[in-house]
């Protein structure tokens, strides 16, 4: 992905980034379409009906990392709360996505590799918080 690049450009940031921030932009972005993916999959298996939960969440959770890569991507003024906020938000979601696919990646590879993207962008959020903590 390019926002590094993007960011860097930004005349307000004048070249100054949080790295943590973009990768955690760039997990979020990733993580949101292997949710959406892995949703999509779980709907085509034969026993849909015990995978509502994980479509749920594959749901909610790619909804939630797609905002918060938003509102993390933005710099033209501060907010930095919400985003804080966000971030806090998105790796609950992605923590109980991540539970959820666990469950049945024995039986579904998709949702062992949604799993594991779920698991990079809570630690990448996590660590984006850690960045930002005064």
């Amino acid at each position: 992905m390019h926002a590094q690049q993007m960011i860097r450009t930004h005349p307000h940031v004048k070249g100054n980034t949080n790295d943590a921030l973009i990768r955690c932009i760039e997990e979020c972005y990733s993580c949101a379409q292997v949710c959406t993916s892995c949703a999509d999959a779980c709907l085509g298996e034969d026993m849909v009906q015990q995978l509502t939960q994980c479509i749920r969440l594959n749901l909610d959770c790619a909804d939630v990392c797609a905002a918060t890569g938003s509102v993390a991507t933005r710099r033209t003024g501060s907010n930095e709360e919400v985003i804080r906020r966000m971030l806090e938000a998105c790796a609950t979601a992605c923590r109980l996505c991540g539970e959820e696919c666990e469950r049945h990646a024995s039986m579904h590879e998709h949702c062992r590799i949604c799993a594991e993207s779920c698991r990079r962008c809570e630690r990448a959020c996590q660590e984006a918080l850690s960045s930002m903590a005064h």
